[in-house]
């Protein structure tokens, strides 16, 4: 079998934000990278030869077929309603799949729920509160007993908020909907794209079955904060300062604001070897800056 470092064929379910970060680190090095996407939102931005319409709502032999040739799996899509549906429309074609070298299931922080503000690792209790987060719980632990129960290598990233080119406070900022919103003693984690990007390789490199990463920044901070920062290397004027109490907000971001937790990433530096590029929200936007 080849080594776990040398270039192989990954297989995205979701060709999205952070898969195409993967997939572009990837490409130079002579990896072949193929996925599914989403009716309209099929990517062009890079060079993904072979992408598959997949909505969810049914398997088809195309996507089993390039499964059966993958050496390296990235999940991406977050569990629905129904459950995972990678696991329930290709659980079988995975399980059945020689090559597969690694496995990386993309999770969240969010299933730890609120600490009230306190350091959580990867053996925290997972409290997750919202009906998003307790189906990611769930899943995990499917995900994780595919793993044992076939002999694959199933690892999974909980990740904090994912920022970078395209997608940070700087869009918001200047398109008008950046939000400062004040409660006291909440403090929000991130992570840039290249930094995710470079810790799923690293785990790529060494695989480790069954184990679970926190992938974060070393700052977790306020988060109007970061939106003051972020006005100021505009030369824009921040946005009021609005009461969490009086903030209209959606469920979902309503839900970030109700769970309070610092993240310890200590584990992705220690036994993947990770240097994070951007260990704090200032030199990420700073970085995005110059390319804004």
């Amino acid at each position: 079998m080849p080594d776990s470092s040398s270039a192989g064929q990954l297989f995205c379910f979701g060709l999205g934000f952070s898969s195409l970060a993967l997939a572009e680190k990837l490409l130079p090095k002579g990896w072949k990278v193929s996925g599914t996407y989403r009716g309209s939102e099929k990517q062009d931005t890079i060079q993904v030869k072979n992408s598959y319409l997949f909505d969810g709502a049914y398997s088809t032999p195309e996507i089993s077929a390039a499964i059966s040739q993958a050496t390296h799996l990235l999940i991406a899509i977050p569990p629905q309603p129904s459950g995972d549906v990678v696991l329930k429309h290709f659980g079988e074609a995975i399980s059945k799949a020689s090559h597969l070298r690694w496995i990386g299931y993309l999770s969240s922080t969010g299933v730890y729920g609120d600490s009230q503000g306190e350091w959580v690792d990867e053996t925290s209790p997972l409290l997750g509160s919202t009906e998003l987060n307790r189906r990611r719980i769930e899943v995990e632990s499917a995900w994780l007993k595919m793993g044992s129960d076939h002999g694959l290598p199933v690892m999974i990233f909980r990740c904090v908020g994912i920022y970078g080119p395209g997608r940070n406070l700087l869009v918001s900022v200047k398109q008008g909907r950046a939000r400062r919103i004040d409660k006291p003693g909440l403090v929000f984690s991130r992570i840039h794209t290249d930094d995710l990007a470079q810790t799923l390789e690293a785990s790529m490199e060494t695989p480790q079955p069954g184990e679970v990463y926190n992938v974060s920044d070393d700052c977790p901070c306020p988060p109007a904060e970061a939106v003051e920062y972020a006005c100021d290397l505009l030369g824009i004027e921040p946005p009021p300062l609005v009461p969490y109490e009086e903030a209209d907000l959606s469920p979902t971001a309503r839900g970030f604001y109700e769970t309070n937790k610092r993240i310890l990433n200590k584990k992705i530096k220690e036994q993947l070897g990770v240097k994070l590029r951007y260990p704090d929200y200032r030199s990420g936007l700073d970085a995005l800056l110059k390319g804004f």
